[in-house]
Formats: C-alpha cells, structure tokens, sequence
C-alpha cells in the first residue's frame, strides 16, 4: 500500500478500554507500510507502543507519568466506591467530579504541544475521552479522526439539555442505563437526569472549578468548552460497534462504525498453558471484569460459590488479579471446575475459543463488544457509568443478561443467569447474529482504509 507520507499521530489516556483499539489501529497501519506513525500516551505505556510495530516504526511520544486525579485505576478507594454506586446519577456525577481536573489536563496539553510542535502531524487520531487532545487539534486546525470505543449514542447525545445532540431529545441519557421504550416514571427519570448534570455545575463548588477552566482556557487561547465540539469538529467519527446494538436513530454520515477493532488472532503462539486447557475443556464461562473493577472478600466468596454451583456441566476461568488473590478461600477450599489467572496472554484467545460458551462481564466498552463479536452471550455486572448503557442494549437485544444487584453479587441470581444464557438457544443465536454484523464491519483494516482515505492523508 502506498504510504500515506505525512506524520499520523495517535493520542490516547493510558486506560486500556482507551488505547488498546489505537495500538491494534496503530499497528494496522505499520503492517500496511504506512510511514511516519506516532503514538503520545502516558510513560508507562511506552512498552505497549512498541509492541505495535510491524513494517514500518510507530515512534513513541511521551506525555509523561499517570496523573493520578485522572486515571480510574489509581483512584483512591473512596472515590472508587463513589463512581461504581447503585445510584446512576450520583456515580455520573461523581465521574464528573473526579475527571474534570482544568489544571492537570492543562498539564496533558501542554506537553502535547510540545510533541505537536515536533512532529508536525497532518492528521490525529485521538480516543474520545482525551479532550485536550481535541482542544489542541482544534486550535491548531489539524485535521483529528475521534476514536469511540462505545455505543455511538454515548458520544453523540446530549448530557444536558442546553446542548444539543445528534439523538432525539427523548433518547436515553448516556450513564442513565435506562432503555429507549420508557414508562412514565423512567421518562421523567431521564429528563431529570439532565437537568440534574446541568445543575450540578450550578453548585459553587463546581462554579469555582468552571471559572478556573475559563482561566487556563483564555491563556492557552482555546473557546469556551463544548461537549459537541469533538464531533462536530472531527474529520471522522470511527466507533467500535454496529448499528444494531444501539437504539435507533439518525447516524450522522462521519460516525462510521466499524465493529470491534481487533489484532489478527491468535494472539499467543507456542506453549500457552490457558489454550491448552481450553482445548480439553467442553463448556467454559468466562469470567472478566476489566483492570478497574475491585472486587470485595465477599464479592470473591460470591464468585467462588457460583462456580461451585455450576460444577456439573460447566468449567470456569477467572482472571483475577494478582492483587486481589489475597481474598480468595483457601486453595483446598476452591471448587475442582474453577480455574483462576492472574493475567491471561490474550482475553480475546480466550474469547476467540469454541470451548467458552458465555463471558461473565462488567460490560465495558471493549470487552462488552469483543465477546459479542466471537458470539458469546453475555451475564453483565455493570460497573459504572457506560456499563450501565450497553447492558440495557444487550438485554434489549437478546444477547445478555443483567444482574438484579450488581453491588452485591447474588450466587442464585448469578447462577439463575448464567444458566439461561447457556441453555436458551436465543441467547447464542442473537450474539452470533451481532458476532457476524461486527465481522462484516471490518474492524482495524476498515478502519484503517477509512482513515488513509481522508483528504488530509490523500
């Protein structure tokens, strides 16, 4: 493939929901030959940059250490608790709260600049999430591609009501996880919902924070902020989904959905003791609920029963991480089906596998996707804020399920659904049904076209 010949910089926060599409996009583009590739995203993330190299370099362009205030994963405990509570709104609002930081993001851009200035890129592609990466690409007028590792509505409809969106005002508010037909109750609970996040920014609290963002703006000669900015200004929407998941509206024509964005599969080669017992294995669930998800002793003991109880006809495996190992019973005491990982050399091997017949979730954007996309049906526990919205989507589309009390995690409830998922035939044919419109999308090499074929590139 000729070479696009000009700089393609790619900015991403160091999340993996965030980066992992951008580094198999990345790496699309270096196997093609696609010269000068860069990717900014935080230090510690530089390994993984490197790995996406194929044919041609993708140069790594640091934006320095994580900032704490603005990573999930390094959240205090307390604010952790805040962000994944039962009520919707508050745990929005408390994302908010968190997340809007003008100083530290000031702190992103200006390193930012500095990478702009020296790579002189003709084009960016930035994940959704990274605004001053959308602020600097609109100030300086370069031509930037938005990446969505979600539902297309949860960029494209309004959380207030003095902005406009592209979805009908009655559309379900993105983190309402609430559906499309609505009761009486759930539409005033949805109208509520905005006018709750407009006033939330009417809180002296919150008023003293906006008038600093005004601050750092005027000196870094950046306008007011505009939620709709990144689409409306954006050269082209690429969303990691289809159509039929989300509810039905009018797509604008630059949203372009491409499915799941995944590396060539399999990922692992050679002696990966997890293939290996998969392949002598007839029915698995999976069970995976990110790297943000922080799982109580009890939680552990829950999820320990449930494999228990599924110990006549199913097999599970749980990656769970090192650091939360401490709070599993004792080895002796673990059921003989259960098999836990630390890590697992690829999710999407596992996933990928014919032996893996439901994926137990928190229904992030990423893996919410990737285990449709291999047509598992699903048993979510969502987490917070957009988990909420894509496991209403999959309830309404046949291809998952929900738990009743996600905090608290039911054995019977779990297990009750869990059962459902693999036995109903529905569930299975409805997750193939989507497996195959995601395929047909095209994923990275679409993804990759749609992006070498922008003016900007041509």
């Amino acid at each position: 493939m000729e070479s696009a010949r000009r700089p393609i910089l790619f900015v991403s926060l160091p999340e993996c929901g965030l980066l992992n599409p951008l580094l198999v996009l990345a790496g699309e583009l270096s196997r093609q030959g696609v010269e000068d590739l860069w990717f900014a995203t935080d230090e510690p993330r530089r390994e993984d940059v490197c790995g996406t190299v194929r044919r041609t370099p993708v140069r790594f362009a640091s934006l320095g250490e994580v900032i704490p205030e603005l990573s999930a994963v390094t959240w205090p405990d307390d604010v952790y608790r805040q962000v994944t509570q039962p009520s919707r709104f508050r745990a929005h609002r408390a994302v908010i709260r968190q997340s809007y930081k003008p100083v530290l993001q000031a702190e992103k851009f200006r390193r930012l600049q500095e990478i702009v200035d020296e790579v002189r890129p003709t084009l960016m592609v930035v994940d959704c999430m990274s605004g001053f990466a959308v602020d600097l690409a609109v100030s300086r007028d370069i031509p930037f591609v938005l990446s969505v590792p979600f539902l297309p509505s949860n960029v494209l409809t309004s959380h207030h009501p003095l902005t406009k969106g592209h979805t009908p005002r009655d559309f379900p508010v993105p983190h309402s996880g609430l559906p499309r037909r609505m009761n009486l109750a759930q539409r005033v609970a949805n109208q509520l919902f905005k006018l709750r996040t407009l006033a939330m920014f009417l809180n002296p609290a919150m008023g003293r924070v906006l008038q600093e963002d005004a601050r750092i703006r005027k000196k870094l000669g950046l306008p007011p902020p505009n939620p709709m900015t990144r689409i409306d200004k954006a050269e082209m929407v690429l969303c990691n989904s289809v159509a039929e998941l989300d509810y039905p509206f009018d797509i604008p024509e630059k949203v372009r959905l491409v499915g799941a964005v995944l590396p060539p599969l399999p990922e692992t080669t050679g002696d990966d003791p997890v293939r290996k017992w998969l392949d002598d294995q007839s029915s698995v669930v999976y069970m995976g609920f990110g790297t943000i998800t922080r799982l109580t002793r009890e939680q552990v003991g829950s999820l320990v029963e449930v494999a228990r109880r599924l110990a006549d006809e199913h097999q599970v495996l749980w990656k769970l991480p090192a650091e939360q190992q401490h709070l599993l019973p004792p080895a002796g005491e673990l059921p003989h089906n259960l098999r836990i990982e630390s890590w697992v050399p690829s999710q999407l091997d596992v996933l990928a596998h014919p032996a893996v017949k439901a994926f137990f979730t928190h229904g992030g954007g990423n893996g919410f996707h990737e285990g449709l996309y291999f047509g598992k049906p699903l048993v979510v526990r969502p987490l917070w804020v957009n988990c909420w919205d894509q496991a209403v989507r999959g309830l309404d589309s046949r291809v998952s399920l929900t738990l009743d009390h996600p905090e608290t995690i039911a054995v019977d409830d779990v297990v009750d659904k869990l059962t459902r998922v693999l036995t109903e035939p529905s569930f299975h044919e409805n997750a193939e049904r989507i497996g195959a419109l995601q395929r047909a999308a095209g994923g990275r090499t679409a993804a990759a076209d749609l992006i070498l074929g922008l003016p900007a590139l041509v």
